[in-house]
């Protein structure tokens, strides 16, 4: 089971989560979206996905910011967790794709493990953002089969 906890503030993140996860489940992976994730729904001994975008100056989308705030209270461990991270940006800021920076940073700080570097996607690049994203999703699938 791979949770998608979605971060979106105009749309974009939330549409490459979706790409993302019909390709996960034509992989054969049973895949559950949250587009307002919680933590207290969120099983921690499974894989957690997050994509989100970087909004304003640096912050979390509005529909993800209670989950990172409850994160942030938790106490509990969560190091049987497995997460990585899509995050989108631009690089025109010097906040690019901080939000994904500060998710997996505070997943890693309580015993989560990641099992692949982060993806950043930059909004300058012609690229659509979920052509970058199942082009990297081979290697994730790839971590997600040695764990």
């Amino acid at each position: 089971m791979i949770d998608i906890l979605v971060g979106s503030q105009m749309g974009a993140a939330e549409y490459v989560a979706e790409q993302v996860a019909e390709a996960l489940v034509q992989a054969g992976y049973d895949v559950h979206l949250h587009l307002k994730p919680e933590l207290n729904h969120l099983n921690r001994y499974k894989t957690w996905l997050i994509v989100t975008s970087t909004y304003g100056a640096g912050d979390l989308p509005d529909n993800i910011q209670p989950f990172a705030d409850q994160l942030a209270q938790d106490q509990g461990d969560l190091n049987t967790l497995f997460f990585a991270v899509i995050t989108l940006g631009d690089s025109s800021y010097d906040t690019f794709c901080l939000s994904g920076q500060f998710l997996s940073k505070m997943l890693l700080e309580k015993g989560a493990n990641q099992l692949i570097n982060n993806l950043e996607i930059d909004a300058q690049q012609p690229e659509l953002p979920e052509e970058y994203a199942l082009a990297w999703l081979p290697k994730l699938i790839e971590q997600l089969k040695t764990k």
